[in-house]
């Protein structure tokens, strides 16, 4: 597995697996296809470094985006091609995403996340600090 920053030919990619991805995960299809906007993903963050990216035998399995807050960094996007999931590519991707974020001085990790992907977080050494509200239902606020 290589990781490396995302370049920006690839933003249609990037979007097209984030809208796989998101599209399988059944409490949120029926919102997503309704609000179409909801699958972007900035052409600005990947041009300031902000999105990491998965590839295996030169084909992008996944890809982080973490942004800067106020000295925090926020992981802001994680998504697998679903045909890869459970293969340790998200957890891959989150291990460096925190890495990487502590090289360049930021404190603490946050993510706001699916109540379903609480014990994957979990995992990967977040914990619960609240509640969130988001445009598709409530979610979980965890840091590391």
């Amino acid at each position: 597995m290589l990781l490396r920053l995302a370049r920006i030919e690839e933003l249609a990619l990037l979007e097209d697996l984030q809208r796989r991805a998101s599209l399988e995960l059944g409490e949120y299809r029926d919102a997503l296809l309704a609000q179409a906007d909801a699958i972007v993903l900035p052409a600005e963050q990947i041009e300031r470094g902000e999105v990491l990216v998965s590839e295996i035998d030169g084909r992008i399995a996944g890809f982080a985006v973490v942004l800067e807050r106020d000295g925090i960094a926020e992981l802001d996007g994680l998504f697998v091609e679903p045909d890869l999931w459970r293969r340790g590519i998200g957890s891959t991707l989150v291990a460096q995403a925190v890495h990487d974020a502590r090289h360049r001085g930021l404190s603490l990790m946050t993510v706001v996340a699916n109540p379903a992907a609480k014990d994957f977080y979990e995992r990967c050494g977040f914990t619960v600090e609240g509640a969130a509200d988001t445009r598709f239902g409530p979610a979980l606020r965890m840091s590391r």
